[in-house]
């Protein structure tokens, strides 16, 4: 069996990082919720576990606490920052309130050898940047442990039991501000846990199919095409898996981008020979959204439809047992909290979190724990045309989330003109796999414009890029002004209804990708 990493998350708004970091370098890992750890310890057979930071405080009455088992099971332990703090105070030691908080670059003195920086950080080594978080500080350690680096203001910046194979870090190796830290944790996993780091996509290919037929058996899945990459991988995955056990419904919503409906048929249906249900449901979502301003509520009422749609196409297909989903790791981690206070939900996810009880179909989403990139490379190892496997994110409620306000049918139709002259100029100059993700947004603001010597009392439309690796933080795209000045023209003169074009340069955080 692959080699397994367990996360303990507290709640930082960065444990994905530290999944991305170890799978990049081959490992298999999972994040599961500190309060929740016990019942996947057995099943998950990890080599080696690692605690998250947290934004609790360790000498908060309730503040969380690692399972007292995993410390008594022989395996590595890696806490880092809050993970740190709790590692120190549940086996012995003191932590405290720390004077003067560390938020940012830091550096550390290495002042011992540690199998932790083995290849990395020799003993003597200063001046090392790092990534702090925190306000408590450690200030006594517990029997058997011994300060291998410090920081001006953590005495204890990382802390070592060798015996034990239990390590600590103050600071984030997670992150892209501590350059060396993926070695870091590289060094955990493969060194200290003895991990050969044989996790490939072609394995999670060949153990994804397995899983699928065994949860699968002789039942009949439906599954939902958008066109995009998620649902694209998904529907490959399984047609593989289970044949023509599988049934695709490809829901036309009405506010798709332009001409979706035909490349998603053309590849589905002609290219793979997949079972494909073609549904065009523009009006019923449309006027379902008639009147409604609320993201949140435009969100559930395309989920909920969606839902409806699909159980009357599963009645027409002789019934299905099971409904699959492309649901990403992003998706649970922005829509679940995890440890039940310390993160937060930032937004609803129409696909994740279950079905109506009355539809009696058991979920099937076999890509619940990949990130995107990991998506898309599964795209390509299933064969996938690149310019699917290559398309920027869509979202699951679609243009309605990128027209803040009421949703119409003439919004729509402007924005989709829009988008697809914005997206034609970015591959035009060559930047589509440069970015991450770009798009337009009709605002629900008029302005006033001169056009051919006439007023004009227009929409706006607002510019979107960013680039990621995984959708969870992002920075705008920084463009040329020729380039936005030449697709800002070739909007107002071809779309009918804006008369004027803004780019957003903010970045996540503190905003979302997404405007809703």
């Amino acid at each position: 069996m692959t080699d397994r990493i367990l996360i303990i998350d507290f709640g930082s708004q960065v444990t994905q990082l530290i999944a991305r970091r170890v799978r990049e370098s081959g490992v298999y890992c999972e994040i599961i919720p500190f309060n929740s750890v016990e019942e996947h310890l057995e099943s998950f057979d990890p080599k080696g576990i690692i605690f998250s930071g947290g934004p609790a405080s360790v000498t908060g009455i309730e503040s969380p606490r690692a399972p007292e088992k995993v410390f008594e099971m022989g395996l590595p332990i890696l806490g880092i920052c809050y993970g740190e703090q709790t590692m120190v105070a549940q086996l012995g030691g003191r932590v405290e309130n720390a004077d003067h908080r560390e938020f940012g670059r830091a550096t550390i003195d290495v002042v011992e050898e540690s199998a932790l920086f083995e290849g990395l950080w020799p003993a003597g080594t200063t001046g090392e940047q790092v990534w702090m978080s925190h306000g408590d500080r450690v200030i006594e350690l517990p029997e058997g442990f011994k300060a291998v680096a410090v920081s001006a203001n953590a005495p204890y910046a990382a802390i070592a039991n060798e015996e034990k194979r239990f390590y600590a870090v103050q600071f984030h190796p997670e992150v892209v501000h501590t350059p060396r830290g993926a070695d870091l944790l590289w060094n955990f996993t493969h060194r200290i846990c003895g991990c050969k780091g044989d996790w490939t996509m072609a394995a999670f290919r060949e153990t994804e199919i397995a899983k699928v037929r065994a949860q699968v058996g002789e039942g009949r899945v439906i599954c939902g095409l958008s066109g995009g990459v998620d649902s694209s991988v998904v529907a490959v995955l399984l047609h593989e898996a289970i044949g023509d056990q599988l049934t695709c419904v490809f829901v036309d919503t009405g506010v798709m981008r332009a001409n979706e409906a035909a490349e998603v048929v053309s590849l589905f249906r002609d290219h793979y020979n997949i079972p494909l249900v073609h549904v065009d449901a523009g009006e019923l979502f449309l006027g379902k959204l008639e009147g409604v301003d609320d993201p949140e509520k435009k969100r559930k009422i395309i989920g909920a439809t969606f839902i409806d749609v699909f159980e009357e196409e599963a009645k027409k297909v002789g019934g299905a047992d099971f409904l699959a989903q492309g649901t990403l790791y992003p998706d649970v981690i922005e829509s679940v909290s995890f440890t039940g206070g310390p993160s937060v939900t930032i937004k609803s996810h129409h696909n994740v979190g279950g079905l109506p009880e009355r539809m009696n179909m058991a979920l099937v989403e076999p890509l619940r724990e990949l990130f995107k990139d990991e998506v898309r490379a599964l795209g390509r190892e299933l064969g996938l045309p690149e310019a699917f496997v290559g398309r920027h994110p869509f979202p699951g409620p679609g243009l309605a989330i990128r027209i803040p306000g009421e949703v119409t049918k003439e919004k729509v139709a402007i924005l989709q003109k829009a988008d697809t002259i914005y997206l034609d100029e970015i591959r035009k100059a060559g930047l589509y796999d440069d970015i991450w993700q770009a798009f337009a947004v009709l605002l629900p603001v008029r302005t006033v414009g001169v056009m051919g010597d006439e007023r004009s009392y227009e929409y706006v439309c607002a510019l979107r890029a960013v680039t990621s690796t995984d959708g969870m933080t992002a920075d705008y795209y920084h463009f040329e002004h020729d380039f936005l000045g030449r697709t800002a023209t070739r909007i107002i003169n071809e779309v009918r209804g804006i008369n004027r074009v803004v780019y957003d340069i903010t970045s996540k955080p503190p905003g979302t990708i997404e405007w809703e």
